[in-house]
């Protein structure tokens, strides 16, 4: 299970950006993809996730509004995030994982195929 996030780049305040989550030699059905986020000098934070079995989702309180995931059940799953704040910068990687529940339960520790991050810069 390869995975690759792609998208990030730098945006002023209140722009826009859409990253893309690509697997390689497999289909992303069946599976579970979380978008997760590492800031300078803070934990890894979960901030969105979209669930395979019936597509629910699930948006941390900071993005909710904000951000939207999707996917097009074969091959890649999006994250089109608006109205970019200084406090959105990180390091955005995707994760995909075979769950049994709705994403939304589920920690990073849950996931185990992880692809390389792109970063995303928030700044004037």
């Amino acid at each position: 299970v390869q995975l690759q996030a792609s998208g990030g780049g730098l945006v002023q305040p209140g722009g826009s950006l859409r990253l893309s989550c690509a697997a390689s030699g497999f289909t992303l059905g069946g599976y579970a993809i979380g978008w997760f986020r590492q800031a300078p000098g803070k934990e890894r934070e979960r901030v969105s996730c979209i669930s395979s079995h019936d597509g629910s989702t699930y948006y941390a309180e900071s993005v909710k509004g904000r951000f939207t995931i999707s996917r097009d059940n074969v091959k890649t799953v999006y994250l089109q995030m608006n109205s970019l704040k200084p406090e959105d910068t990180a390091v955005y990687s995707c994760a995909a994982e075979r769950l049994a529940l709705a994403c939304k339960v589920y920690s990073d520790h849950e996931y185990h195929n992880w692809g390389h991050g792109t970063l995303v810069t928030v700044s004037s």
